[in-house]
């Protein structure tokens, strides 16, 4: 049976809905302190853990931060377009990326339970010589 999202879960997404550029915990909770000035680092935590289960948040490890998932599917493993000029994060679907990515992890034996997948660079609208900024 699955379970129901818990108020500080939802708390913890409409938060994250707010911004587009991604949060940290320590970000969101002193964003949520506001509300709630007694709310503990170990709250957001387990907020955050359940999300990332649910699969309706991403933990980008690279920049030890959090955005929410834009594709439906749920079960597909997304890689992550981070720009470091601006913070943008495209989310792309990359079946084939990670079928290939786990057969090549297969040769050596090892069983991959989760792919992370980031891409640092630029996006198109902070790529040199672009007008749009």
């Amino acid at each position: 049976m699955a379970r129901r999202k818990s108020k500080m879960q939802e708390e913890v997404l409409e938060v994250l809905r707010r911004h587009d550029q991604p949060q940290t915990a320590y970000a969101l909770l002193a964003e949520m302190r506001a509300d709630h000035p007694l709310l503990a680092p170990t709250t957001i935590y387990r907020a955050l853990d359940a999300l990332m289960e649910r699969g309706a948040i991403h933990r980008l490890e690279s920049l030890k931060a959090f955005v929410i998932r834009r594709h439906e599917d749920q079960g597909d493993a997304c890689l992550m377009a981070i720009c470091d000029e601006c913070g943008a994060v495209e989310e792309r679907l990359a079946p084939r990326l990670i079928d290939d990515v786990s057969a090549e992890a297969a040769k050596s034996g090892f069983a991959p339970t989760r792919h992370v997948i980031e891409v640092h660079g630029r996006c198109a609208g902070c790529e040199p010589g672009d007008t749009a900024r």
